[in-house]
């Protein structure tokens, strides 16, 4: 019988329908981790706004209260972080970023989340279009808390969770790709967790 260590039990073993919900290389958790790349902004709902733009031309844009006007979604996603943690049945309320698309000409192919404190990250049309993506403003039954991406954050639950970028501010249209924030320093330009695209060349 071979030797086994006293207090070590290895990684609790998930039920199977949660495992098959989990991706490659991922493991369960029940916290909600924080990753920033920098300071939390804590913007004022009376100074927010988003805005749709395409070649320096903003298209559409809202007050804080007049996305609240638009018709939002409740839902309920499994979420999957670069750093190797997933979260099954996340609860979230949101605006259909089709909703937010609605008024605007789509003649593009890619998207660039622009948010506060700089951060960006590029996505295809496709991917938050289509009933994919959200505009986020409350998690788990409440207002969304400024550390994990509060007022409001891009939630796009089938790629990696950087792509579902914090205190977004807009969307830039755009014909071309361009790489964003986490691209640029050698993360995958596109982010599938079932595939692994963690980082460039995966």
């Amino acid at each position: 019988m071979p030797p086994i260590s006293r207090g070590f039990h290895g990684r609790r073993r998930e039920p199977a329908a949660q495992a098959a919900r989990i991706p490659p290389g991922q493991y369960l958790t029940r916290d909600f981790p924080v990753l920033s790349a920098g300071p939390t902004p804590h913007a004022r709902l009376a100074d927010w706004t988003f805005a749709v733009r395409q070649a320096g031309t903003v298209r559409n844009a809202w007050t804080w209260a007049e996305l609240m006007a638009l018709p939002a979604e409740d839902i309920t996603v499994d979420i999957h972080c670069v750093t190797k943690w997933s979260k099954l049945d996340t609860r979230w309320r949101g605006v259909p970023i089709d909703a937010v698309l609605a008024d605007v000409g789509q003649d593009v192919r890619f998207v660039l989340a622009v948010c506060d404190g700089g951060y960006t990250t590029n996505l295809p049309l496709a991917d938050v279009t289509g009933g994919r993506a959200w505009l986020a403003f409350e998690y788990d039954g409440g207002p969304l808390p400024p550390e994990h991406g509060g007022p409001a954050r891009l939630l796009v639950p089938h790629l990696y969770f950087w792509k579902s970028a914090k205190w977004v501010r807009g969307l830039e249209l755009l014909a071309a790709d361009e790489p964003g924030f986490w691209e640029r320093y050698g993360y995958h330009n596109y982010g599938d967790p079932w595939r692994e695209q963690r980082y460039a060349g995966d």
